[in-house]
């Protein structure tokens, strides 16, 4: 990673999570993502294809090269580690170790990274449930139901929980909807969910926040 700017690794990190959900990685999706221009995001592609991390004509969708895989792949495994100690060492909040991370992410050595790796156990997902790297690049995407979409009497353990915005993080934990918490659904409305959290009252969940929560269902 020592070779490629923090701006290259952003990108790389981007394109690889847009292309990851099955949206075609545009210039516009790139651009909206990274909060940039249009003109800024089709320079960095450029910039991108000619390093051989991406393949990319105009017009049509971005999509990264085996090369520029394993690159987003081990910036993405730094940052989930280091969200990890984070949480778990030094008490940060699910809502606060994303943007530590981000800052950090770019100058965690090789050697550090496997130290931090052994110490958690070599863990397999951040503590907000998204999967993290192996060293050797393989990574293991597990898809589950939302929250919202879960029908009234269903439930199961919550296995991940969008980290996209730090205000609804905020707001998930507080209802106690958090990476091991069993949930049921008790009622669907136009407004949202009424859902019971293990050792709590009911709650009302918002439509909003019902779709950042991931649950693996009950079997």
């Amino acid at each position: 990673m020592a070779t490629f700017s923090q701006a290259i690794q952003d990108y790389l990190k981007v394109i690889y999570k847009i292309g990851r959900r099955g949206r075609a990685v545009t210039t516009t999706a790139l651009a909206q993502r990274m909060d940039v221009s249009a003109a800024s995001a089709t320079n960095m592609l450029k910039r991108l294809a000619r390093l051989g991390l991406v393949r990319h004509t105009p017009y049509r969708a971005a999509v990264l090269t085996a090369e520029g895989e394993r690159a987003a792949l081990e910036i993405i495994r730094h940052h989930r580690l280091l969200e990890l100690f984070l949480h778990e060492h030094l008490g940060l909040g699910l809502d606060q170790v994303h943007e530590e991370a981000e800052e950090l992410e770019h100058v965690l050595s090789e050697p550090v990274e496997s130290r931090i790796a052994a110490m958690l156990g070599n863990p397999t997902a951040d503590p907000h449930g998204d999967p993290i790297p192996s060293h050797a690049g393989a990574v293991r995407e597990t898809a589950h139901p939302r929250l919202g979409d879960l029908a009234p009497g269903a439930g199961g353990r919550v296995v991940r929980v969008s980290d996209e915005h730090p205000g609804r993080l905020r707001r998930l934990a507080t209802l106690g909807l958090v990476p091991g918490a069993r949930v049921r659904v008790l009622r669907r409305g136009a407004a949202g969910t009424l859902a019971a959290v293990a050792g709590g009252p009911p709650r009302r969940v918002s439509a909003q926040l019902a779709r950042a929560v991931f649950v693996a269902p009950r079997a």
